[in-house]
């Protein structure tokens, strides 16, 4: 799937199943606490704190497409082609640390 089809795939789920789009602030909200349960898993599972009872059934794959699926909805409902954007991104990264990170010495 791509991003643009992942894009038209949660658009159509929100007209047909989710009945419409939680308004921005309200998907703000979601998507951190969405972004809180994935650091979770990473601290309970590369980090030092050990799994609660009730966390040892999360998945980080499921934690990590909730918080993509937010992301996408954000930008269904605002307008952002998040393929375009994505594209603008990895250029201006691009350009911006054409070597900075070759020449990081703590990279190695």
């Amino acid at each position: 799937m791509t991003i643009e089809e992942a894009q038209q795939t949660v658009d159509q789920w929100i007209q047909t199943t989710g009945v419409r789009y939680f308004n921005e602030l309200t998907n703000m909200a979601m998507l951190t606490e969405e972004v809180g349960e994935v650091a979770r898993i990473i601290a309970r599972q590369y980090g030092e704190q050990s799994f609660k009872e009730s966390d040892k059934d999360k998945v980080l794959a499921d934690e990590l497409a909730d918080v993509l699926f937010v992301v996408i909805c954000l930008a269904n409902q605002t307008g952002v082609n998040l393929t375009e954007a994505l594209q603008r991104n990895l250029a201006k990264k691009t350009q911006r640390d054409a070597t900075r990170h070759k020449e990081n010495e703590k990279l190695k």
